[in-house]
């Protein structure tokens, strides 16, 4: 079982690797920025660190340990149910008017940094950096370099 070192650190890495990500977001006013994607990231490293957790929890004695986990993998339905949630609160930064439809980079965005507080919470904290650093870089630079800006290449013609 983590200790609560072991915890109070996946989640204060969470929160610096889900602001880190928000960054990205804040800089060109987008919704969901620093603070968001804290929270969000922060929310899905405790609840994966809590459904690690539950076998050790309700496990009665360390003896029953093995068969809890066997027999038992309802504990790892808190984390599927991680990104059931995060879909809903990124369905409701997508806004369709009668052309365009805004907020689905956001919500993405807001989808993956769930992602990155899962692995932080599991503990493979090497992928969710690289993630928190690829990410926010590639965004910029196709936001940058025009790349599929709205949905289609770059004109070549045009500086």
């Amino acid at each position: 079982m983590l200790t609560f070192t072991q915890m109070a650190i996946r989640l204060l890495i969470a929160m610096g690797l889900g602001g880190a990500i928000g960054l990205e977001r804040e800089s060109i006013g987008k919704e969901a920025g620093v603070r968001t994607s804290m929270l969000v990231c922060a929310g899905a490293a405790i609840f994966t660190m809590a459904g690690l957790s539950l076998p050790y929890i309700i496990s009665l004695s360390p003896q029953n340990l093995t068969d809890v986990i066997a027999r038992n993998s309802g504990y790892l339905t808190v984390i599927g149910n991680i990104v059931v949630g995060i879909g809903f609160l990124g369905a409701g930064l997508i806004i369709k008017n009668e052309e365009h439809v805004h907020g689905i980079t956001t919500a993405a965005v807001v989808w993956l940094v769930a992602g990155v507080g899962m692995l932080t919470g599991l503990g493979i904290i090497d992928l969710a950096v690289f993630a928190t650093v690829l990410v926010p870089t590639t965004l910029y630079a196709f936001r940058r370099f025009g790349i599929f800006e709205h949905g289609s290449a770059p004109d070549p013609t045009k500086k």
